[in-house]
């Protein structure tokens, strides 16, 4: 990355805080927005907040949690000394087993959720081998502390990048192994796309050019007053997410990461946006103010001695914007189907079949993060057709109630379709521009991409020709015949 002045950063950025608080905040939205498609991310005191917020409201977060440098549940049990001490640089052990036993206790009492939530969420962990703020031993335990609870086959931990102390993108950025403001580093790693598409599956390609959703500042103080907290937060809402019940996963900045510590940098350029736009995920970025201790989320008790329970007071807002957002529109209820598997495929089409759902009154089909069906499906299985020949695709199913409202997503199902005969394909060869014209591809910011599969051809003008096959209706692929 190309050198900054952050003194003058800094100065940049007070100006800018104080214009845009002048400028009065909206209420957060409700949007209908999927209960059963809600997940958390964060770094550092983020992280730390993410375990306390997957854990204490696993009803909540049921998709699960992201946790780029941070910790077990509890692991401070309300003392600074061993938040800064075992937590962080892990200068005497952190007793794992106990706090899984404090989990369990807490769960029994009410305190938090039933921990039997957690078996079905999904958890990433990303620790670098240059953080010595948190270091990779405090990561270790976190994932031993998860084994009690989320199946092994559901934890994916990513320990091999030399990234400092920092959220890793893979395009913007300190140099990856620096521990320095914005806590933002360049690694050429995806981590925000990885800990989505663990989450949540295989996704959409990711939109990197102009969004066409929204970003709003919210009211923050309408859920809560002090606390550490700002009064206003961020909601990115991308634009089919006004008509269609979306995913919704929180994002947590660190320690001096908040709007009046770095500007909008946590909340446009850690990678999360390009990947919300083109896959229906509602994003709810909160911030701590700078009366929090450091601008750090309360995850060893500064504020509330209920800090990690779902009464803490910073822990209580979240979960109030998260049921905000999804409102009482969103969800049905209805669990995940199973068994979903595919079978019969061509050069162009798959069959997508599953286990009914009790209470179903019908079912959508997702094709990599888009719906396949024009109407609910009625029966337990789909032919999704216009596909390209020898080529992998992964699908999964929501449930319909009677008011055709989906439950929760099931996991994906992966098939490929079958090598073409060569037969009953046409090839057309053409400049991109041509192509647009003539409706085989569109163009988006300057590139050209494939209807259909939506391949990307180049840049949009006269002089880039590209072959482009057609394998069903309305759907070319780049190739020949």
């Amino acid at each position: 990355m190309r050198s900054m002045n952050w003194k003058g950063f800094a100065a940049a950025a007070a100006m800018a805080v104080a214009a845009h608080a002048a400028t009065a905040a909206v209420p957060l939205p409700a949007l209908g927005a999927n209960p059963a498609e809600v997940s958390v991310s964060g770094l550092s005191a983020g992280g730390f907040m993410s375990v306390q917020l997957h854990v204490a409201y696993s009803a909540t977060f049921k998709r699960g949690a992201g946790v780029v440098a941070g910790g077990p549940f509890y692991c401070a049990e309300g003392s600074v000394t061993n938040a800064t001490g075992r937590c962080m640089t892990h200068s005497t052990s952190i007793p794992v087993s106990s706090l899984v036993s404090t989990t369990n206790s807490w769960a029994a009492s009410g305190a938090i959720d039933p921990v039997s939530n957690l078996s079905g969420s999904k958890v990433y962990l990303f620790s670098g081998t240059s953080d010595n703020t948190v270091k990779q031993a405090v990561m270790d335990d976190l994932k031993t502390y998860y084994q009690s609870f989320v199946p092994t086959a559901n934890t994916v931990y990513k320990n091999n990048i030399g990234a400092g102390h920092a959220m890793v993108t893979d395009d913007y950025g300190g140099a990856c192994s620096t521990t320095a403001a914005p806590y933002i580093n360049n690694c050429g790693f995806d981590l925000a796309g990885e800990i989505l598409t663990q989450l949540y599956g295989p996704l959409n390609p990711r939109n990197n050019g102009t969004l066409g959703g929204t970003f709003t500042e919210f009211n923050q103080s309408e859920f809560i007053s002090g606390h550490g907290m700002a009064a206003t937060g961020w909601i990115y809402v991308p634009q089919a997410c006004t008509t269609t019940s979306c995913r919704v996963h929180l994002v947590l900045h660190g320690c001096k990461q908040n709007y009046t510590d770095v500007g909008d940098q946590y909340v446009r350029k850690t990678g999360y946006n390009r990947w919300a736009d083109t896959n229906n995920i509602v994003l709810i970025y909160p911030q701590t103010s700078t009366a929090a201790t450091n601008s750090c989320w309360d995850w060893w008790g500064y504020d509330s001695v209920n800090y990690s329970k779902k009464s803490g007071p910073q822990m209580a807002a979240m979960k109030a914007m998260i049921d905000r957002v999804t409102g009482s529109a969103g969800g049905s209820g209805l669990p995940a189907p199973t068994g979903v598997g595919t079978s019969g495929a061509t050069s162009s089409s798959m069959v997508i079949g599953w286990a009914g759902v009790t209470g179903a009154s019908g079912y959508n089909v997702y094709r990599g993060g888009s719906k396949v069906n024009a109407s609910p499906v009625a029966a337990t299985s789909y032919t999704d057709t216009g596909l390209a020949a020898s080529t992998t695709y992964s699908w999964t199913v929501a449930a319909l109630d009677a008011s055709n409202v989906e439950g929760a997503m099931s996991a994906a199902a992966t098939g490929a379709t079958t090598a073409g005969s060569g037969g009953g394909e046409t090839c057309y060869t053409a400049s991109n521009y041509t192509h647009t014209v003539a409706g085989r591809a569109y163009a988006l910011w300057g590139l050209t991409y494939a209807y259909g599969s939506g391949q990307s051809m180049g840049l949009w003008n006269i002089y880039v020709t590209t072959t482009l096959k057609q394998t069903g209706p309305n759907y070319y692929v780049i190739g020949t015949c």
